[in-house]
């Protein structure tokens, strides 16, 4: 019984340090937080700090592994349907359950979401998101989404713009105050992303 409760006390510690880490960065940008700043916020000492992180990069790139560790979770889960829907070759207008998953997990974490992504968050993490989604799309196994035979343009360029209009996507739906629901947000996103933008704008029938 002890264990679990120091397992508990420990995620309980993490938390806190993760809250006080957004909290901070939304204040000050994490260029500006000290260790201090971090301790005096979460009300633990700098030894509980210490032994669970070497510093501020080290919580930060722990924080992001985890979030990152999860979605390539819920990926894996959900290429195999991705691939049958695409598959049909008809437009679709309905969500794909992957996105409708990465958008509620998106939105459990986006307090920390935001933060990171924001001008005074971890300006790296977007080139590591963007690592992440090559992965998905290319990464060597056999369930990647994608295979580099079938491509019609490089597939660096074509990572490059799914990333970065994902990523875009996402932003936008985090600074504006998340309005619309992880699958309305899984509904748009699929729409563009299957169908193309032009299709998206209805100039496109």
């Amino acid at each position: 019984m002890r264990e679990s409760n120091t397992d508990l006390r420990v995620i309980r510690t993490k938390e806190s340090i993760r809250d006080a880490l957004v909290e901070l960065i939304n204040e000050k940008g994490f260029e500006a937080i000290t260790v201090k700043d971090i301790t005096t916020r979460a009300r633990i000492n700098r030894g509980t700090f210490y032994a669970h992180y070497q510093d501020k990069f080290d919580l930060i790139t722990k924080c992001e592994d985890e979030i990152m560790l999860e979605m390539y979770r819920i990926a894996k889960q959900n290429i195999p349907g991705v691939i049958a829907i695409l598959e049909t070759n008809s437009p679709t207008l309905t969500p794909f359950p992957f996105a409708v998953s990465i958008f509620e997990y998106l939105n459990e974490n986006s307090g920390f979401m935001k933060a990171v992504l924001g001008p005074k968050g971890d300006l790296s993490f977007q080139a590591r998101l963007k690592d992440f989604i090559w992965k998905v799309m290319f990464g060597n196994n056999t369930d990647a989404l994608l295979k580099k035979e079938n491509l019609l343009v490089p597939g660096q360029y074509l990572t490059s713009y799914i990333a970065s209009a994902h990523i875009g996507v996402i932003q936008q739906w985090l600074d504006s105050g998340r309005k619309e629901s992880p699958q309305e947000m899984a509904r748009i996103l699929s729409t563009i992303t299957v169908n193309g933008p032009f299709f998206a704008a209805g100039l496109k029938k």
